[in-house]
């Protein structure tokens, strides 16, 4: 059987409903702002099992308090860990439980930066799996990084090793 026929056999028994242990109407999508619901999508999916949490990209041209921020880096980078903070605390979660990130940057000499602040949020040195991808524009001038993060609250998992 060919890569090609393991697909069409694959999306035969998904549309079937056979490869989906969850059904769709058991994800909640939290509620949107106005930009959001414009721009179609929500700032995370979640679904029971644990509680796994899907967040949307984030990314950041004004600070907490209006500020721009357009071609700051630090200042985007900042605000998007706080933006996912305050989507996991709608939840009951904390940073503490993601389990991986993608990070899309637009300049590769700031990738250093993206993984010293991870080093800053997951002191004890738990980092959740990541991705770190270089993009040649985000869907905004000024944006420099955007991230999209998974994160799995109230699970029983056990640390490797113990």
């Amino acid at each position: 059987m060919t890569i090609f026929d393991r697909v069409k056999v694959a999306a035969v028994l998904g549309s079937a409903g056979v490869l989906c242990s969850i059904p769709a109407a058991a994800a909640e999508h939290m509620s949107k702002n106005a930009y959001q619901t414009e721009r179609a999508f929500s700032p995370a999916v979640v679904t029971e099992g644990g509680k796994t949490i899907w967040l949307a990209g984030s990314s950041a041209l004004k600070d907490a308090n209006g500020k721009d921020i357009a071609w700051d880096f630090d200042a985007q980078l900042k605000r998007v860990w706080e933006q996912i903070e305050e989507v996991l605390r709608r939840q009951g979660g904390t940073l503490n439980d993601i389990v991986t990130i993608t990070v899309f940057i637009t300049d590769s000499r700031l990738g250093d930066k993206v993984v010293e602040s991870r080093r800053q949020i997951w002191k004890d040195g738990n980092y959740p799996g990541s991705a770190l991808i270089t993009v040649a524009n985000l869907a905004k001038p000024g944006l420099l990084v955007e991230i999209q993060a998974i994160a799995v609250v109230g699970d029983k998992r056990q640390e490797a090793g113990k």
